[in-house]
């Protein structure tokens, strides 16, 4: 398997996200001077540096940063990672996704998000509480429930969030604060269903997209074989919901490796065996595969749930799928995006197929301010409903730039351009409407 991108190809995710938009644009038609910059950069980064006492007594310096890139539609809205390879660039490309994923799927967010450059894995309990309480300090205002709400991201859990509200509240005391926050315990009002949101939205929109005759010869989860490609939060619960659909899930990974066995993985027995070992590799009477090796498995449905850009010019004409479900942000770079097309592979875009989270966090922050607890049967039934909607607002867009267009000059589009089309459209309207001046 060839797994090297191109030289000229750039895996900077933030290139990818500025060269989808430009793509995109091709079919948004004409939007009004300036406003392509407005939409496409950042409005606000916020650097903090902080210094902490570790538990050996030992000081040390921090770098946090958090974007905020539009606010039009409403709050800016994005997890927060800790990482020790964070950057501004990565987290400036997550928070241009996060816009476009707000709006596709019609909730009343922008795109934000934030990152301290940490290693979680070094450090204790008691240190990632101050590093937390610290960088919440140190960002002030410029995060609230009507001006930027954090969520959880890699490294960054319920507990991490608690301490974010905890913070908030006691710097803003006498207000209803719980709702800066999402992805928070139950008890401080986090919502049922937001740990499994996003691997539920995934299967939301791939059984929508199936029964809308778009992917040649599958128009089924039932049956279908299946490979995931990172087993966290998100890739865990898909392989769960899959499976539980009738589906065969023939390959999994994590970051030691993966497994592979045609006749199909039991779900229970990889996660047991994942608990007690720390990873799915060396699970009895499978075979043992590579990341780069999983991405190539003879499949019907591919889901990325990994890192971003694992999908490039080097491996893409190796994809064996006939569907790509992008449960991880950004995986599959432009090039990869036209090699998959011309081999007659469907993307489901990641802003449309892991959307399910925000539209969770977004039922989280309504019961927050209403001081409400919602049904896991009303989550769920609501979650459904505003994947189908973007899902088939992205279709009709497809078929409406395909109609519409003669393809002289080659370009050919992919879901993807469709639902960023949808998005670029629904947020040029509204700023439009506003007349921002400021």
């Amino acid at each position: 398997m060839n797994d090297n991108a191109s030289p000229q190809e750039s895996l900077d995710l933030l290139v990818v996200a500025q060269q989808q938009f430009d793509r995109a644009l091709t079919w948004a038609g004409e939007l009004k001077t300036g406003l392509v910059d407005y939409l496409k950069n950042p409005k606000r980064t916020v650097h903090v540096r902080f210094s902490l006492t570790l538990d050996d007594e030992t000081v040390r310096s921090f770098h946090g940063f958090r974007v905020l890139h539009n606010r039009a539609r409403g709050p800016g809205k994005g997890g927060i990672r800790y990482h020790p390879d964070v950057t501004e660039h990565e987290v400036a490309a997550l928070a241009a996704f996060m816009t476009w994923k707000t709006a596709i799927v019609d909730v009343p967010f922008g795109g934000a998000k934030g990152g301290v450059v940490c290693n979680p894995k070094e450090l204790s309990r008691a240190e990632l509480r101050r590093i937390t309480r610290s960088f919440v300090i140190e960002l002030g205002n410029t995060i609230g429930p009507h001006t930027d709400i954090p969520a959880p991201d890699v490294y960054t859990d319920s507990q991490t969030m608690a301490w974010i509200y905890d913070t908030f509240d006691v710097l803003h005391p006498g207000h209803n604060n719980r709702a800066v926050v999402t992805g928070k315990p139950i008890e401080l009002g986090g919502s049922v269903g937001r740990d499994a949101a996003t691997g539920r939205g995934c299967l939301n929109a791939t059984e929508r997209l199936l029964g809308d005759s778009i992917v040649d010869g599958l128009d089924s989860i039932a049956g279908a074989t299946v490979a995931i490609q990172g087993l966290g939060q998100v890739g865990a619960t898909a392989m769960e919901l899959f499976h539980e659909r009738g589906a065969k899930v023939v390959a999994v990974s994590d970051s030691k490796g993966g497994i592979a066995d045609p006749n199909g993985l039991d779900p229970e027995a990889v996660m047991a065996h994942k608990q007690e070992t720390g990873s799915v590799v060396g699970l009895p009477e499978v075979m043992t595969i590579t990341n780069e090796d999983l991405l190539a498995v003879d499949c019907d449905i591919l889901i990325p749930a990994a890192l971003e850009c694992v999908l490039h010019s080097g491996n893409a004409a190796d994809v064996k799928a006939r569907l790509v479900v992008e449960a991880a942000n950004g995986p599959t770079t432009p090039a990869a995006d036209e090699i998959l097309r011309d081999n007659g592979v469907v993307v489901l875009p990641d802003i449309v197929a892991n959307g399910g989270g925000v539209v969770v966090s977004y039922f989280e922050w309504v019961q927050n301010l209403e001081n409400q607890q919602w049904s896991l049967e009303r989550v769920e039934e609501r979650l459904e409903t505003k994947m189908h909607r973007a899902v088939d607002e992205m279709a009709a867009m497809y078929r409406e730039i395909l109609d519409g267009n003669d393809h002289d000059d080659g370009t050919i589009p992919v879901l993807r351009d469709a639902a960023l089309v949808v998005a670029i459209r629904r947020l040029s309207d509204v700023v439009l409407q506003r007349d921002i001046w400021m």
